[in-house]
């Protein structure tokens, strides 16, 4: 089976109050084989939308490019903005070598609670994906289950993104199930009803235009 380590530590800069959290980046970024278009850096997958859906939402000008100034400029905003990147997963195995999240097995989770009270400041957790098996949201949940700590995952609001909200040492701490910025995640966005009434009222707007009027509100 394939070892699926994850090629990156968390960036986590001092400032952060919002942390990114995801699965695994795609087996090519372990074993260094990128592509034309990716960047060497958490979520640099070209297929990717999340640094795209920024993009466009910040006007940041990115290079969507294997160089370091590809990679200095998403830190760079990372760092202006308070926002760090620490997904749920270490390392899994996989039988067939691609990304999907049910692909993976054996799955070893960072400890997600530690690095939050490593860092006091972060009051947000936004998974960029929901409960889904696999999801972030997923492995978090059940992360705390397995945790000594006594938390609990109270619903602040069920409508899509999903919000919730948990007290860790007295501190309260929310988290957001935004829609998944992965191609694979059009499908879902094009059967939700509010993004058919917007396609109504714009024939232009589009799955990328939906995720950044969503991702708005959080970011």
């Amino acid at each position: 089976m394939f070892h699926h380590q994850h090629p990156y530590r968390p960036f986590i800069p001092e400032n952060a109050t919002k942390l990114i959290v995801g699965t695994l980046p795609p087996p090519r970024f372990t074993t260094g084989e990128l592509r034309e278009g990716d960047v060497d850096f958490c979520y640099g997958s070209r297929d990717g939308l999340l640094w795209i859906i920024l993009d466009k939402m910040f006007d940041l000008n990115l290079k969507f490019e294997n160089t370091t100034e590809a990679i200095e400029q998403r830190e760079n905003f990372l760092r202006k903005r308070g926002i760090g990147i620490c997904d749920m997963v270490e390392s899994s195995r996989r039988e067939k070598i691609d990304a999907s999240d049910l692909g993976m097995k054996q799955v070893e989770m960072r400890n997600m609670v530690q690095i939050l009270k490593a860092h006091p400041k972060i009051d947000t957790l936004l998974f960029t994906g929901g409960n889904s098996k696999n999801g972030p949201e997923y492995f978090f949940r059940r992360h705390i289950r397995e945790s000594e700590e006594d938390i609990n995952l109270k619903v602040i609001s069920n409508e899509v993104p999903r919000v919730h909200q948990f007290v860790l040492d007295g501190r309260l701490i929310k988290t957001v199930s935004l829609t998944a910025p992965s191609g694979t995640a059009n499908r879902a966005v094009g059967s939700m009803q509010h993004y058919k009434n917007m396609k109504l009222k714009d024939p232009e707007f589009n799955t990328i235009d939906f995720r950044v009027l969503q991702y708005k509100g959080y970011f």
